[in-house]
């Protein structure tokens, strides 16, 4: 019975936001002003109704992977998607829509991490790359065996038991959204995806990345070739280099390298707006 109340607020809430218009480019610059110049909370409601619809789609995405309640996944996008409005700048050239969707994103993700109950890994960055070590295993087999365990946990300095966990979570049955809310009914998956390709949000993932791209060169352009060798290799490599290996090359201590990398890591935040700034 719970299933099925949780079905039909889906297929509610679903409807509910279907009737928010999509907005033009023209029309949300003139709502995204007025909220930003006269706190207009009418025009701030606007935007944020216009873009409820993505929040789904978006949380869907990780519905599958965490055995969590999609409905909980969409508060939290939606939170995402408020603070997105809230901090959003018209003035710079780009739609809501491309900075909304990293804020909405960046919600879900950090409600998943919260939510869990994992062995205590130490630091949130672990935790991200073992979720996404774990979804890459997953796209290629059923399931994780014990030396595969230990050879992840072994490469991201953790306990095996925090592997195990997290294979858990993300292999845990979620079947619910295959199932009608009433007899004969349309099943609510059917509902919140159609199965052709979403070109809006390709486009938006499309925008998005040109839209970090550029913040990325703009920061990077501010160190120094020293600053800009430690970032490229700690923040931006596929698989970071180490303190110890950076000093080596620069002839450098340890406890430098650190030093300089905090320091390149705050003259990019300033340059960029350090967007997630409370």
């Amino acid at each position: 019975m719970v299933a099925v109340d949780q079905l039909e607020e889906l297929e509610v809430y679903w409807t509910e936001i279907n009737r928010f218009p999509l907005l033009t480019q023209e029309e949300e610059y003139t709502l995204a002003v007025r909220f930003r110049e006269h706190a207009d909370l009418e025009a701030a409601h606007r935007l944020v109704s216009s873009y409820l619809r993505y929040v789904v789609r978006i949380a869907r995405e990780y519905h599958g992977y965490y055995g969590l309640r999609l409905m909980d996944l969409v508060q939290e996008g939606s939170i995402g998607l408020m603070q997105a409005v809230k901090r959003f700048d018209p003035h710079k050239g780009f739609r809501l829509a491309t900075y909304a969707l990293w804020w909405i994103r960046a919600a879900i993700q950090e409600y998943i991490l919260r939510t869990w109950s994992l062995v205590r890994i130490g630091t949130s960055t672990a935790q991200r790359k073992l979720i996404h070590h774990l979804r890459r295993i997953r796209q290629r087999i059923d399931s994780l065996d014990t030396a595969q365990a230990e050879e992840l946990a072994g490469s991201l300095g953790i306990d095996s038991r925090a592997v195990w966990e997290m294979e858990h979570r993300l292999a845990a049955p979620d079947e619910s959204l295959n199932r009608s809310l009433v007899d004969g009914g349309e099943d609510v998956q059917n509902l919140l995806i159609d199965s052709r390709p979403n070109q809006e949000l390709t486009l938006l993932a499309s925008e998005e990345a040109m839209w970090r791209h550029r913040l990325s060169n703009e920061a990077l352009a501010t160190l120094d070739p020293r600053e800009r060798l430690i970032v490229e290799q700690r923040i931006m490599a596929d698989t970071p280099v180490t303190l110890e290996q950076i000093g080596e090359q620069m002839g450098i201590s340890r406890e430098r390298v650190r030093q300089l990398e905090k320091r390149s890591l705050a003259k990019m935040r300033r340059a960029v707006g350090d967007v997630r700034a409370p």
